[in-house]
């Protein structure tokens, strides 16, 4: 196995499947000194090389590449198609090589399909995506991190299979899309990760304007964060909705638009409103309290009044 791309996402892959028992011939990265440091984070076994040099084919990387049956593309999705081409002109066919051929390439996208895998499905290769639904901060916790985890894979029907043999052998989970939906299904990947660590960080901006300091405020609301994800993992989000709009607590809300519009937190004020329309709506799955359809009234955005 080989893996081209060997970020924080393609190290930690790597590093997890050397400890569930595969070789990893190559850790390939745009720059030597990326690619010297994956290689030491995955195992010494594992070969430094550039994208340069994963083409030489006088090289010992192009000769482990091409003993790989299997390469993994983790590179920046704009870099994918690129990637792609040149693995095409680097591997030759299956079906004219003597030697042990690549026989599944999978690109760690969430956004993008195995489509851009196409040159490489030309050449007789199976081609498929598996993309893991969680954010890896440091690839060195790369052997724990992915159990338990879910994997998005999709492709052709034998690259899923060996995608979700790996998954498997991880410790994970693996459930398929439509190719299609791959952008969307990473949306959501994003509103549930990306997105809450930037509420967050609003949440923070607004308790500093109260007189907390940036790791006061850190610290406060780290706690009601956690508490947050364990009412999600034990309840549906209805359910695990607490505070002024589960209660239908008009008062309350009223409060906190006149609080956001003193304060001047343009981003807070906008970003608050449209968050609480839904959790209005949330609400009212379990709760009928008229407060509620006021609050979603008074939530309206103004040209809709």
């Amino acid at each position: 196995m080989s893996i081209v791309g060997a970020g924080r996402l393609g190290t930690a892959l790597g590093l997890a499947l050397r400890r569930a028992g595969h070789k990893i011939e190559v850790a390939a990265t745009a720059h030597a000194a990326t690619a010297r440091h994956a290689a030491k984070a995955i195992g010494n076994e594992t070969l430094p090389s550039t994208a340069i040099q994963l083409q030489d084919t006088r090289s010992e990387a192009h000769g482990r590449l091409l003993e790989s049956d299997l390469v993994i593309i983790a590179t920046p999705d704009t870099t994918i198609q690129n990637v792609a081409n040149d693995l095409a002109q680097a591997l030759p066919k299956r079906n004219h090589i003597s030697r042990k051929p690549v026989r599944t390439v999978l690109h760690t996208s969430g956004a993008m399909s195995s489509e851009l895998l196409a040159p490489l499905r030309g050449r007789g290769f199976a081609t498929g995506s598996l993309h893991p639904v969680v954010s890896v901060a440091e690839p060195e916790s790369g052997a724990e991190v992915f159990r338990d985890v879910y994997f998005c894979v999709e492709g052709d029907a034998s690259a899923v299979r060996i995608a979700r043999m790996l998954v498997a052998q991880l410790g994970g989970r693996s459930f398929t899309i439509k190719s299609e939906s791959k952008p969307l299904y990473h949306a959501s990947a994003v509103m549930a990760s990306g997105h809450v660590v930037a509420l967050f960080d609003l949440a923070m901006t607004m308790l500093h304007e109260c007189g907390l300091s940036t790791s006061e405020a850190r610290r406060v609301l780290l706690p009601l964060l956690s508490s947050t994800a364990d009412n999600l993992r034990n309840e549906p989000p209805s359910r695990a909705l607490t505070g002024p709009y589960m209660r239908g607590d008009l008062t309350t809300v009223q409060k906190h638009l006149k609080s956001l519009r003193a304060s001047k937190l343009a981003e807070a004020n906008e970003t608050y409103k449209v968050l609480a329309r839904h959790a209005a709506a949330l609400g009212k799955t379990l709760n009928q309290d008229k407060n509620l359809e006021r609050i979603a009234e008074l939530l309206e955005p103004e040209n809709k009044r």
